[in-house]
């Protein structure tokens, strides 16, 4: 069976989206890493699919797989795409949209305009909530923000973390300039570090004023991306909490702009959500696509 796919893209965050209600999908982790391969197949950060729900209260369900092949909990800006390709497919007009995930449920209103607005759900800042192992580390009170400093490799300074769980984990540093932080080598390191037990997504963010940040995002298990929706609403939580910034927050990414409101516990994220082609592809071509 060949497969149907859209590539789209949520200020250059880019997808392939897989239908999964109108056809039978096979998805290995194997073919999620052939399908991202930006040589040997479409190309992307995450991999989609829509698949029906067994929720009551859900349309869809909405799952999200990294370029390495791994399932995660939750991706902004693929939310976003989610809910216009499904409008897009015919899948349902239902707006708003709700999605059941890993975590639970979201609610996405798609606007006139072609933007949409993600309910990103609940927020948590404890070093459990992001399997983070912080025995015997260094810990200081920012505003209502606790932040820990975390050693990396011999001869690098330790950096100071937020830590914050938006169904996916996430730590936070914020920086002078995100054109000369170090997130090709700094991301990694705070990506694997042992005492993130289920890895973490690592973001530097700097404050341009209290309404505006500028923000890179080192994706767990996808590497940097030009935007990261969940990233950029834990930067902003983060800033809020540490008395650096006010609701609402233009984001500014290396891919667009995002806009990220957490007022009364109330946490949204709105940007675009672009169609960039269509096309199909055999699975038995993903099976083989990658060398050995």
């Amino acid at each position: 069976m060949i497969w149907n796919f859209t590539k789209m893209h949520g200020a250059g965050n880019d997808f392939v989206v897989l239908d999964g209600v109108r056809q039978a999908l096979e998805l290995t982790p194997a073919r999620v890493r052939a399908l991202a391969d930006r040589h040997f197949g479409v190309g992307a950060d995450q991999v989609l699919v829509v698949e029906p729900s067994s929720h009551p209260d859900a349309h869809f369900r909405y799952r999200i797989f990294n370029a390495d092949g791994g399932e995660v909990e939750h991706c902004g800006n693929g939310a976003r795409c989610f809910v216009r390709f499904v409008h897009d497919q015919n899948l349902s007009q239902a707006n708003p949209l709700r999605a059941e995930i890993a975590t639970g449920l979201i609610e996405l209103l798609r606007h006139d305009d072609g933007t949409v607005s993600v309910g990103m759900g609940g927020t948590r800042f404890t070093p459990a909530d992001v399997a983070f192992d912080a025995s015997g580390l260094e810990s200081r009170l920012e505003g209502a923000d606790t932040l820990w400093q975390l050693p990396l490799a011999p001869g690098e300074r330790p950096v100071w973390l937020s830590l914050v769980a938006i169904s996916n984990p996430h730590a936070v540093q914020v920086v002078d300039d995100v054109d000369t932080a170090p997130v090709a080598t700094v991301g990694p390191a705070i990506e694997h570090h042992p005492r993130f037990a289920q890895r973490v997504n690592a973001g530097f963010m700097q404050v341009l004023d209290a309404h505006h940040i500028r923000l890179r995002v080192y994706e767990r298990g996808a590497g940097e991306t030009l935007a990261c929706g969940t990233g950029a609403c834990a930067a902003v939580v983060a800033g809020i909490r540490r008395g650096l910034l006010h609701s609402p927050v233009r984001v500014d990414t290396r891919g667009g702009t995002l806009t990220i409101a957490w007022t009364n516990d109330q946490l949204t994220l709105s940007g675009p959500a672009t169609v960039a082609f269509e096309g199909r592809i055999d699975p038995a071509y993903l099976d083989r696509a990658l060398p050995a």
